[in-house]
């Protein structure tokens, strides 16, 4: 494997190459996941539940990311398959434009984009777990993911802002252009880019077969089945609020496009705060702790932005300061857990487990959204907000019990050893 010197991974080219791509990336989609529900809302007029289909159909993908992630495996270069979804998603975001200048947008197109672009995004983010071990060394893990969890944090703050900025001035499908236009920068960056492939696995087995064979191993593994479990349980809770947090902000707060952008752009600045600050609470409170920490405060932190009411200055301080917190929580839950999980997954079965792991944490988003628009629907969209904050406590449960609790350094952490039965005797 090639590794990087022990120097800052700003002096290593590669990794400052794919930086660059992830980065621009980052900020072309933080315009659209702000621009794809304005048009729903504002030029379709869609209801509660039609934008909870909407952020529903983006992450449908994932159910099928198991058999993706199973069939990603099986390439030993996987950064041909990550230039490929760059791409497809560069073509995808261009109908919109198009569709609007012929006066031919519909939901059922909103539908159809979201769809196939998260199954891009699917199959880019299963080959990834496989690419970044190639790329960076496991000693620099916590730094990698800190920079790139920083720099995505840096596209919260900046990218909605400017965002909102272009929604107002060119229009919501025009300004997706320029997220269309950031995939194809990181496909050429990528591109660019001569990580050596993997080891070849000589064994020839059904996809079926190494599919259940991905999930077996998360399931067993007493790491990655508490991390799943919790993980899982944010995600459901948190997505049945975010479905409708632009509605949320439109229509109960009365705030415009541009406002709600800025307001998103200011409270991102905690994710920045938080990837910055993750390696040193990690190392001073220990990454169980931490990680326990993020489980908690991440989906409570949406209430703040549920009881926003009084002058327009104090409902965009309210969501502002909602997105914050929210933001600085889940860079503490995120950059340990996912070191963690880079420290005790085999490398042949990376792209199978992140496939498997993301077929059930990512999977139950779209059972999420679809709940929180009936709920909004139903009860209104204040009080949904609330049941999602309330419901998100229940995640930490799952960390109580498992060794993830007690774990304080990466430095011992090992993959099991790979028996008949894999993964049933504890980690090191």
């Amino acid at each position: 494997m090639r590794t990087l010197p022990a120097t800052s991974l700003w002096r290593n080219r590669p990794f400052r190459t794919f930086w660059s791509a992830q980065a621009v990336s980052e900020f072309g989609d933080r315009i659209s996941e702000l621009a794809l529900p304005l048009i729903a809302v504002t030029m379709l007029d869609a209801s509660p539940s039609q934008v909870g289909f909407l952020t529903a159909a983006v992450w449908l993908p994932n159910l099928l990311s198991l058999f993706i992630g199973t069939w990603v495996d099986q390439r030993r270069d996987k950064r041909p398959l990550m230039i490929a979804a760059d791409l497809s998603r560069t073509v995808l975001l261009l109908t919109l434009p198009a569709a609007y200048w012929l006066d031919l947008l519909t939901l059922t197109q909103l539908y159809v984009i979201a769809i196939l672009a998260g199954t891009a995004h699917v199959v880019f983010n299963t080959a990834y777990s496989a690419f970044f071990v190639r790329l960076v060394s496991r000693d620099h893990f916590l730094e990698a993911n800190s920079k790139l969890s920083a720099t995505r944090s840096i596209s919260f703050m900046a990218g909605p802002a400017a965002g909102g900025v272009l929604v107002q001035v060119l229009t919501a499908p025009v300004a997706i252009v320029v997220d269309a236009l950031s995939f194809m920068f990181s496909a050429v960056q990528l591109a660019r880019l001569k990580t050596p492939a993997g080891e070849a696995d000589e064994v020839k087995e059904p996809l079926l077969r190494r599919a259940r064979a991905g999930m077996g191993y998360v399931l067993r593994h007493p790491y990655l089945r508490a991390s799943l479990g919790c993980a899982t349980t944010v995600n459901f809770f948190n997505l049945i609020g975010m479905a409708l947090l632009v509605l949320f902000a439109s229509r109960t707060l009365e705030l415009s496009a541009g406002t709600i952008g800025l307001a998103f752009g200011i409270g991102a600045s905690g994710g920045l705060l938080g990837a910055v600050a993750a390696a040193p609470l990690t190392r001073l409170l220990g990454a169980g702790r931490l990680i326990a920490f993020g489980a908690i405060v991440f989906p409570g932190s949406i209430a703040l932005a549920a009881f926003a009411t009084g002058p327009v200055w104090v409902r965009v301080a309210a969501l502002a300061v909602a997105e914050f917190v929210g933001a600085f929580a889940v860079m503490c839950f995120d950059v340990p857990l996912n070191s963690l999980q880079a420290a005790v997954i085999h490398d042949h079965m990376r792209s199978r487990v992140s496939g498997a792991f993301s077929s059930i944490n990512y999977g139950v988003r779209p059972l999420g959204a679809v709940i929180g628009g009936l709920l909004g629907t139903w009860i209104g969209v204040r009080e949904t907000l609330l049941i999602s904050a309330c419901g998100g406590f229940l995640a930490v449960l799952w960390l109580l019990r498992s060794p993830i609790i007690h774990t304080r350094s990466l430095d011992n952490l090992e993959p099991p050893a790979m028996t008949a039965a894999p993964v049933e005797a504890p980690l090191s």
